[in-house]
């Protein structure tokens, strides 16, 4: 089938014309090169399709959360975000979230940072060929509990000593700038939790190989070695210590944003599965006209209706620079498990059809698994929304 966008929704608030305008670009993109791609991408022998993200900082979807003061196109809210997110998701929710990578990287800069740590490691991201950027949390022991990372950080004169290693870090390798949170002390826990900035020819860091992944693999992922890696205070985010709550900022963001990535995987498997029932034939009729098929598809469209208001309310409370942490919890719990859903439901209604590769719904329900587990699993996320129900 040849890929056709829908628009998301009717807004469900209004839009500004330069929302409206970075939203049809993200959707015009994502129909033009995002989508045509995907199943490429998804067989090749794991390789960051560096081509397309390319094109799309040419026409400024990599650099257009970054505030404009650092040369970016100045969307720092996380509804304008939400909305671009999800459109490129629809076109494949590995290559979208590759391409809006670098912002996952700038939050914990516009956080914590320093002005001269902002013009020094933001704006190159604006840059005519900007680099790539990975954010280091998750290690082989230490996945949703951050606090209990392990990576040290060991005082020295003028800076700091980083060793450790760090695990399923995307785009490990392929960029060129990273944020590394390392403790300082371990029996501090969450207190004792810094950021620290560095570039990949830092002495003394390595990778792995890349990891064999199950979907999203246009992000490839690495472990990330930190052998005695020299960074000067300099380059340390915010106070020490301060890294910890730095990233729980982010991960109030960080996991409404991948909620309407979500949305964009639900949405791209329950047009597929629409417009295939609207021409399969089985018993002298479409089958879309078959209650069990018909009932399905309206589950799966009042489901995505749902999870994103949900989304985009969490987005708007961000924005309003409130507490969000229950319902960035809330919108990525739901709208995971509805990407998880309808992309089964795709397969589901097309049957042997939609468990080859000759669609591309059994590559979503593939991609959507990872939407359950990063930021936080699904069990995570209902442990926060419980402690918050006070």
């Amino acid at each position: 089938m040849a890929p056709t966008a829908t628009p998301a929704a009717a807004e469900p608030w209004p839009l500004t014309d330069e929302q409206r305008a970075v939203v049809s670009l993200a959707r015009e993109f994502a129909i033009r090169e995002v989508r045509p791609r995907g199943r490429e991408v998804d067989e090749a022998d794991i390789v960051t399709p560096v081509d397309l993200f390319a094109k799309a900082a040419d026409v400024g979807i990599t650099d257009f959360m970054i505030p404009a003061e650092f040369g970016g196109g100045g969307y720092t809210d996380v509804f304008t975000q939400c909305l671009v997110q999800e459109e490129l998701c629809w076109g494949d929710p590995g290559i979208g979230n590759l391409l809006c990578s670098n912002g996952f990287f700038a939050d914990p800069v516009l956080a914590l940072g320093t002005t001269e740590q902002k013009e020094r490691w933001l704006r190159p991201l604006t840059g005519p060929r900007p680099p790539m950027t990975a954010l280091a949390t998750t290690e082989p022991g230490s996945g949703s509990d951050a606090a209990s990372i392990t990576t040290s950080a060991r005082r020295t004169d003028g800076g700091y000593l980083l060793s450790g290693q760090k695990a399923w870090i995307s785009n490990a390798g392929a960029a060129q700038f990273y944020v590394i949170f390392a403790t300082t002390d371990p029996a501090r826990r969450s207190r004792g939790v810094s950021a620290f900035l560095l570039t990949r020819d830092a002495a003394g860091l390595s990778f792995g190989e890349p990891m064999r992944k199950m979907g999203q693999r246009a992000i490839v992922c690495r472990e990330i070695f930190l052998d005695d890696v020299a960074v000067p205070e300099a380059d340390r985010l915010g106070s020490e210590g301060q890294g910890f709550s730095g990233l729980m900022q982010t991960f109030d963001i960080s996991r409404v944003v991948l909620g309407a990535a979500a949305l964009g995987a639900a949405r791209a498997a329950y047009e597929y599965a629409r417009d295939y029932a609207r021409t399969r034939q089985q018993f002298g009729r479409p089958i879309i006209e078959h209650q069990a098929v018909g009932f399905r598809l309206a589950d799966m469209a009042t489901r995505i209706e749902a999870a994103r208001l949900l989304v985009l309310h969490a987005a708007r409370v961000l924005d309003a620079g409130q507490d969000a942490t229950r319902l960035a919890a809330m919108a990525k719990l739901t709208a995971s498990e509805t990407a998880m859903h309808c992309t089964w439901a795709a397969v589901q209604t097309l049957g042997g059809w939609g468990y080859s590769r000759e669609h591309p719904v059994e590559q979503w329900m593939r991609d959507a698994k990872l939407e359950e587990i990063e930021e936080g699993t699904s069990d995570i996320m209902r442990l926060l929304i419980a402690r918050n129900l006070a």
